[in-house]
């Protein structure tokens, strides 16, 4: 029984299985409410007193610590703001600052894009003779020596769903007086994490995938206590200083986690991730692992018992992936708007990855069954070959 099931809790429309919250979750009940109430009642009526009358000013703290207790982070450490590509550019810049004198910067050809080209520029704009070094993930362990400064790594793969190993990185990394950097975007709300029993430097995550805080929902930080008053905040905003209301025109940095707040918070997104948070106050990590594991398996063996002309990409063992399953299809792409045709919504990733979000809060054995059995009927059939199905989107 899946006694972590809750899709009572979110509007998803009727006859519609959603295998796609690994890149954007589903809208949680309640939102609407929260929303219209905060720009009726709270902007609307109190206008600028909103700052102090309804505590807006210290939503990233608060929100950062809701989300702190789903990573396992120490009460203050985690704050949220901004996107994930901000948040990144200011934990790897703190934590190269850390490490002078190291001049590598090292990842795996399985880092999310966007971390490998905020690297770049930010390498660029330091100008420090720095060396993004990317390594097969087979290789990562190998490559982790005295010459890294920052290993800065994707915890879930998003294209295959492979998982790394946080502790053992983590560990090895400091034993070669490296840090590390990892982004949770497709981690957290989906695995259990203790960024604290790990003894983690930094994170930065997303909170609009498996957390279902919305499109374009701000993002966190977390910089592990004792490291805080020692980082470098490259992106100084009026929020990370001091005493933000003195207005003092030299900068004077914040000595908590707030140091890495930039601009004015994003009020009604930020109230939209608050209650999004709520669903997951009765909810355990570990158990959530379980059954997702649980239903990924099935998946699994369902398709490659009646779709054997699809491959499995992600890897087999249920330990060593992330929340999501992925396969290879030369026409994967036609074969998921197929999907999406019969209200089954996963999605792609070039060059011909298909990619199958697995939420249990959300998702049922039966929904497993039911996508095997339309995704066997459309491959047998061909259904997928037809021109509004060959036709790339925009987004894909």
């Amino acid at each position: 029984m899946n006694s972590v099931y809750r899709k009572s809790l979110f509007e998803i429309p009727r006859n519609t299985i959603y295998l796609d919250g690994n890149s954007l979750g589903p809208l949680p009940k309640g939102v609407a409410e929260v929303s219209n109430s905060v720009i009726k009642d709270q902007w609307g009526k109190q206008l600028i007193k909103g700052w102090n009358e309804s505590n807006w000013m210290n939503q990233p703290l608060k929100v950062g610590n809701l989300i702190g207790e789903l990573v396992g982070a120490p009460a203050n450490s985690v704050v949220v703001g901004e996107t994930l590509s901000i948040k990144l550019y200011q934990a790897l810049a703190a934590a190269v600052n850390l490490k002078k004198g190291r001049n590598v910067i090292l990842t795996d050809t399985g880092n999310f894009p966007s971390d490998l080209y905020i690297a770049e520029g930010l390498i660029d704009t330091l100008q420090d003779n720095i060396e993004l070094r990317i390594v097969e993930p087979k290789d990562l362990i190998s490559s982790i020596n005295p010459e890294v400064g920052v290993v800065m790594l994707t915890q879930v793969d998003y294209r295959t769903g492979r998982l790394h190993d946080m502790g053992k990185i983590t560990d090895l990394a400091h034993k070669n007086g490296s840090v590390v950097l990892w982004d949770l975007a497709h981690s957290v709300g989906a695995l259990p994490i203790n960024l604290k029993d790990c003894y983690c430097d930094f994170a930065v995550g997303c909170t609009y995938k498996f957390l279902n805080g919305g499109p374009g929902a701000p993002a966190f930080i977390y910089i592990r206590p004792d490291l805080i008053k020692n980082c470098f905040p490259i992106l100084r905003g009026w929020l990370g200083h001091k005493a933000p209301f003195d207005f003092n025109s030299q900068f004077k940095r914040a000595e908590t986690i707030e140091v890495m707040r930039v601009g004015t918070p994003p009020v009604i997104q930020m109230s939209i991730l608050e209650r999004a948070l709520e669903i997951w106050s009765d909810i355990g990590m570990n158990k959530v692992r379980e059954i997702s594991m649980s239903l990924s398996e099935l998946f699994i063996k369902k398709v490659e018992e009646k779709c054997s002309e699809i491959k499995l990409i992600s890897p087999r063992d249920p330990k060593e992936r992330g929340s999501q399953v992925s396969f290879s299809y030369e026409n994967g792409y036609a074969v998921i708007q197929a999907l999406i045709d019969q209200n089954i919504i996963g999605d792609f990733r070039a060059p011909n990855i298909m990619r199958f979000g697995i939420s249990p809060l959300y998702i049922s054995e039966n929904d497993i069954l039911q996508t095997v059995d339309v995704l066997e009927k459309i491959l047998k059939t061909n259904a997928w070959n037809q021109k509004k199905f060959l036709l790339k989107k925009q987004v894909t």
